[in-house]
This record gives C-alpha cells, sequence and structure tokens, in this order.
C-alpha cells in the first residue's frame, strides 16, 4: 500500500501552491479508501474521511485536517484522466492481489462482443471482463463464441484474487458449477434468474408475487434521475428460503432478491440468487451497476 501511495507523488498539481491548503495526494488517496467503504458521493467521501481521520493519518500527511467535500470535488476535477485511469489500474492490482482479499468489493462479470472486427478469418471477439462498482475493468478474458462464456467465466476468475468479493453475473453465468467456483474462491455471488432456469425461476417469481410473504422481506430503495425522467428501484430479499427445492444444488445459497426498476409507467423486474445474508447484502445490491441491475 505505501508504494502505490508513494505513486500519488507524480501527480501534476497546477494549483497556485501558495494558496494549497490540502495536498492533492492526499485528497486523491481519500477518494480511494472511501470508494472501499462504498462511499460515491463527495459529501459521503468528506463524512468517512473525517470519520476515520486517524486510520488515515497512518498514510497520509494531513497538514491542514481533513478537506471539505466542496474542496475534495474541486481538486479531482482537475486531475488528468490519464494520470487517475493508470492509478486505477495500480490500485486495482494492489485490490486484486493479496491484500484484496481483505476488502469487500463488488465485481460484475460480464461478456461483450467486440463490433467491427471480424474478418474472412476471424470470427467477431466476445470478451468477458470483471468490472468493479466504478466501471474499472480489473481483469478479462477471449473466447470465440457467446456462447462459451460458460467456460469462460471459472477461467477468469482463476486469473483474479476475488476473496470476500461479491460477484454478479447475468443469466448466462447462472450455473451451479459456477456457483460452486464462486464459493470455492471464497467470494460470494449474486446470480440472476431468467425463464431458462425453469422451475428455480418460476418458483422465486411465484414468491415475491406474494403480498404476504414480499411484507416479510428485507427492503430497501433508491431514487434517481435518468434520461427518461424519474428512475426508482426498489430492492426485497429473504433468508427464508428452505422451502426452495433447488437450494441443494447451489452452493452457499442464503437468500432470494428481487429488484423492481421503474421509469414513468414502465417497469422493470430482476430475480436473483444469493450466497450472502440479507443484512450483508441490502447497501451492496443499490450499488449494482446499469448493466448488472433491472
Amino acid at each position: 500500500m505505501n508504494n502505490i501511495l508513494q505513486w500519488l507523488e507524480v501527480a501534476e498539481d497546477i494549483r497556485q501552491q501558495k494558496k494549497v491548503l490540502h495536498l492533492m495526494k492526499d485528497i486523491i488517496a481519500i477518494v480511494f479508501f472511501a470508494e472501499l467503504a462504498n462511499a460515491t458521493e463527495w459529501i459521503e467521501i468528506y463524512y468517512f474521511a473525517a470519520a476515520n481521520e486517524k486510520f488515515l493519518r497512518k498514510y497520509l500527511g494531513l497538514a491542514n485536517g481533513i478537506p471539505s467535500h466542496d474542496t475534495i470535488q474541486r481538486v479531482m476535477a482537475i486531475v488528468s484522466p490519464e494520470y487517475l485511469q493508470e492509478f486505477r489500474k495500480r490500485w486495482n492490482e494492489v485490490m486484486t492481489g493479496n491484500m484484496g482479499g481483505k476488502i469487500k468489493r463488488l465485481l460484475a462479470l460480464d461478456g461483450k462482443t467486440q463490433r467491427g472486427n471480424a474478418t474472412s478469418d476471424q470470427k467477431v471477439n466476445h470478451i468477458v471482463s470483471a468490472v468493479d462498482s466504478d466501471g474499472f475493468c480489473v481483469g478479462e478474458t477471449r473466447v470465440d463464441e457467446k456462447s462459451n462464456e460458460i467456460t469462460a467465466i471459472p477461467e477468469l476468475l482463476d486469473k483474479l484474487n476475488v476473496k470476500g468479493h461479491i460477484i454478479t453475473i447475468d443469466a448466462m453465468g447462472c450455473q451451479t458449477e459456477i456457483a460452486k467456483k464462486i464459493r470455492q474462491k471464497q467470494a460470494d455471488y449474486v446470480l440472476a434468474l431468467k425463464g431458462n432456469q425453469g422451475d428455480l425461476y418460476n418458483d422465486v417469481k411465484l414468491y415475491f408475487d406474494d403480498s404476504e410473504f414480499l411484507s416479510k422481506c428485507a427492503y430497501t430503495k433508491t431514487i434517481e434521475k435518468a434520461h427518461g425522467g424519474i428512475e426508482r428501484r426498489e430492492y426485497w430479499q429473504t433468508e427464508e428460503i428452505s422451502w426452495l427445492p433447488q437450494m441443494k444444488e447451489w452452493a452457499g445459497l442464503k437468500s432470494i432478491a428481487m429488484t423492481k426498476n421503474t421509469i414513468a409507467k414502465n417497469e422493470e423486474m430482476r430475480y436473483d440468487i444469493l450466497s450472502a445474508v440479507c443484512r450483508w447484502t441490502q447497501k451492496k445490491l443499490r450499488d449494482l451497476s446499469a448493466d448488472i441491475g433491472a
């Protein structure tokens, strides 16, 4: 950790140095430490830093204390995007190494087809990537076709240290062997269900369709601005799954969840199976990116 923080020394600071109260390297480090606690808003980052000032002083100077959230925002706005990208790369190398196993993070495994790179001799590339909650890729592997994601996902997991993290995968990766692999890597999973899961999907959907059962679930919601208007996301999760016939088929299965995404009058539902309990994942569920959300 000290090695990567020393690299912050090379960050170019274009501010008038006579007026500087807070070092740029300290502010960048505060933002990245706060991210590990899922603080993403500037005010949240400030409160995180204020509450953990004693810890931060082990690594940072903080000669004038904790900068305000306005200062943090202004300074981050002038940091070179190229520098931040390189620092993010180095940071993620640390987080996916041995130290990363001590920190719980969200990693979304998703497959994307690279359009326009096919030739007469080569099919279009399909890439399976592991992306963190900030959209930064921490690992990827190429597969010949989209249908081969099922075999590529375990290979990608073997390249990464995912211990203690939450791995989210869309319906393509909702396979018992993939769930088993994730648990063997000492990580937790959030696996999306769709109709191709047959009885498992139908049973989970029927459960959440029952208003009596729904009222007993853990619940949280978010409301945000979206291109189509106001976006409302609601989340329900329960550990009461002893009734689920397929429970023993899925390694470490502990809960099921439903997400309802509403924009104007349009509603979209998502159903998931999880190896994590409600109190551990309710806040994490709100951090799922648009690609893996409802």
